[in-house]
């Protein structure tokens, strides 16, 4: 059997830049049973209330919801449980001083396979208030109109 190659995301959390400004990104293994990677390779994720967490010199990624395996049986895994994520020893110990730094969490923006394992996407982040998020719409809602108006000006149409 030929090995895969490339990248094929799996799940994006699309609402985590949003909510977040990203000051950091990390790509982290993952460690999964059988079942889990069988139900990924069908396209089945959710990162939405994902979040990682430091304890004792691991890095730990709680609610990544995997469904269960249409076709596994009673070693079929739970959805919802903890996974270990496989760093470097120096990454570790930087998030381990960032994460103690006030307001900064760490965030799983994607989830995909990577020459046939399984990544992470983890993102040093910082909340943003509402008044933040309203800027960012407002800034990207602008550069967006730019950009159009250059285009409309290159096809002649001002």
């Amino acid at each position: 059997m030929a090995k895969e190659r490339g990248q094929k995301v799996i799940a994006s959390n699309k609402r985590a830049r949003h909510d977040y400004s990203v000051l950091d990104s990390y790509e982290a293994g993952i460690a999964l049973m059988g079942t889990e990677v069988k139900s990924l390779r069908a396209g089945r994720a959710s990162l939405v209330d994902a979040f990682a967490t430091v304890d004792d010199g691991e890095v730990w990624l709680r609610g990544l919801h995997i469904p269960e395996y249409a076709q596994g049986t009673w070693t079929n895994h739970t959805p919802r449980r903890t996974r270990k994520l496989l760093l470097h020893k120096a990454e570790i110990l930087r998030l381990i001083g960032k994460t103690k730094e006030s307001g900064l969490s760490l965030v799983p923006l994607s989830l995909y396979f990577k020459d046939g394992k399984v990544k992470v996407e983890l993102a040093l982040a910082r909340g943003r208030k509402a008044h933040d998020k309203r800027q960012a719409i407002a800034k990207r809602d602008a550069e967006r109109e730019m950009e159009r108006a250059v285009g409309r000006a290159r096809k002649g149409k001002w």
